[in-house]
């Protein structure tokens, strides 16, 4: 069982191991298909109102055209409605659910039991017989009520655990508590949170236990993997926040991935820095979230920092991280990728050129010879174009005297290429034999040309 230290100001928060199939403690994030309390982020292949096949069969999203919800609804893809009939959360309710074929009450929808959607630190729904109760610390009671609400209260308290019940209710606790407590199935925590509709807080005799560092503004988490959720999740993160959190999980390297990622806007700012050095390696904000995927950093430990400005309000973002024992771990390269050489036993950089017999290197053999034949092709060309610039072109001296003809020294020589209406001037070698009287099966120009070309060579 492991210990998170918070460093000076900070609070001592145990680490709790999942009990229970429900259980989804912020270190088995793996047991959990979703990472918000209301698992609108569920993606799974559940297609019951209950597990493992019980319960009713969910109906198609394809073919619920004439209720609220359908996958015409959704052509985006944003809800995960589409030609299938799992489980999902569109509306926002406080659970999955879907439709079902309608019953002689009336009853089109029912929720769905999921017990892999629970996001990580809720532990579960337990009994609450009230003598003694589940949670033996402080309680109190308000209309405002709301999972954080809950956590914040026992977090301020010094307690490792918060209760949620019937709606209005919060009770404090510790790990003690859960050795007497009895798991009561996920859907008897089923009352709607006074401050929030969206979410649930407990049941009638029923808590819904949580982690209290889900949403903390602080923490040193040093579990082999586990999950960090934003300030004040589930709830939207305040205004004005100013939080962070060191990583240092056992290995020489860390991956990281974000399971949401929801900031207002581009003030609204989280930052990952090397824990030893300082050195910024990441930044993310409203305009630029993180990249889809796992993100390996080589740093042993991490220093993540949020700020939001003043008008700061989002759901904010959940992460998991693992440790990695080796810095350069990576997936395999797929087959086809370029690898690099091996360095060579004396320390000397390995050279790049495959050796003789290789299929590299009867591969660079037929390069080589499609290139010189290329080369030889190019050279012929270059010669025929040569010997029809014979018959094209007029020179005249670029800055000399004001005479038709080839230059004589080292001035420069200029081609006109007057087959055409359009004239062109192009430079050609000075002493090129091409250039020693005009192309015979061209007519004489006129004085009155002639003196219209000097000018025109002139300018150029």
């Amino acid at each position: 069982m492991g210990t998170r230290v918070l460093q000076g100001f900070l609070l001592l928060f145990p680490l709790l191991q999942p009990r229970g199939a429900s259980a989804g403690s912020l270190h088995s994030p793996g047991l959990s298909e979703c990472f918000q309390v209301n698992g609108a982020d569920y993606r799974g292949h559940q297609n019951h109102t209950g597990p493992r096949g019980a319960g009713r069969p969910c109906l198609f999203w394809d073919q619920t055209q004439q209720h609220s919800y359908s996958s015409a609804s959704d052509p985006q893809g944003r809800w995960g409605l589409g030609a299938h009939n799992f489980c999902r959360n569109p509306d926002g309710d406080v659970q999955p659910w879907c439709y079902v074929a309608e019953t002689e009450e009336g009853i089109y929808w029912r929720y769905c039991d999921i017990p892999t959607c629970h996001m990580p630190g809720y532990l579960g729904c337990f009994v609450d017989s009230g003598a003694p109760p589940a949670l033996s610390g402080p309680s109190g009671t308000s209309t405002k009520l709301t999972v954080q609400v809950c956590l914040r209260f026992c977090r301020m308290k010094g307690y490792q655990l918060a209760g949620v019940e019937a709606g209005y209710a919060c009770f404090c606790g510790s790990e003690s508590d859960l050795a007497r407590g009895r798991l009561a199935p996920a859907t008897d925590c089923d009352q709607i949170c006074f401050g929030h509709p969206g979410q649930l807080c407990g049941g009638d005799g029923r808590l819904g236990i949580y982690e209290v560092s889900v949403g903390s503004c602080q923490g040193n988490w040093t579990a082999p993997q586990g999950v960090l959720y934003s300030p004040d999740f589930p709830d939207e993160y305040g205004p004005d926040r100013n939080c962070s959190w060191a990583l240092g999980p056992p290995g020489a390297a860390l991956e990281l991935t974000f399971r949401l990622f929801e900031l207002a806007d581009p003030r609204d700012r989280l930052e990952l820095r090397d824990a030893a050095s300082g050195s910024l390696l990441r930044a993310f904000d409203g305009a630029r979230p993180p990249p889809p995927g796992p993100l390996r950093l080589r740093a042993a430990a991490l220093l993540l920092t949020f700020r939001s400005d003043a008008r700061g309000h989002a759901q904010g973002f959940a992460l998991t991280y693992r440790g990695l024992q080796d810095a350069a771990e990576d997936p395999a390269p797929a087959k086809g990728s370029a690898q690099t050489t091996a360095a060579s036993p004396d320390g000397a950089n390995a050279s790049c050129s495959p050796r003789p017999g290789t299929p590299q290197a009867a591969m660079g053999a037929r390069v080589f010879s499609t290139a010189t034949a290329v080369s030889v092709l190019l050279l012929l060309l270059l010669s025929l174009l040569r010997l029809l610039r014979r018959r094209s072109c007029l020179l005249a001296p670029g800055k000399g005297p004001p005479a038709l003809g080839p230059s004589r020294g080292s001035r420069r020589s200029w081609a006109v290429w007057y087959r055409r209406p359009r004239g062109m001037a192009l430079p050609c070698p000075t002493g090129d034999s091409q250039a020693e009287s005009p192309a015979s099966s061209y007519r004489t120009l006129s004085a009155s040309s002639q003196s219209s070309l000097r000018s025109l060579i002139s300018a150029l």
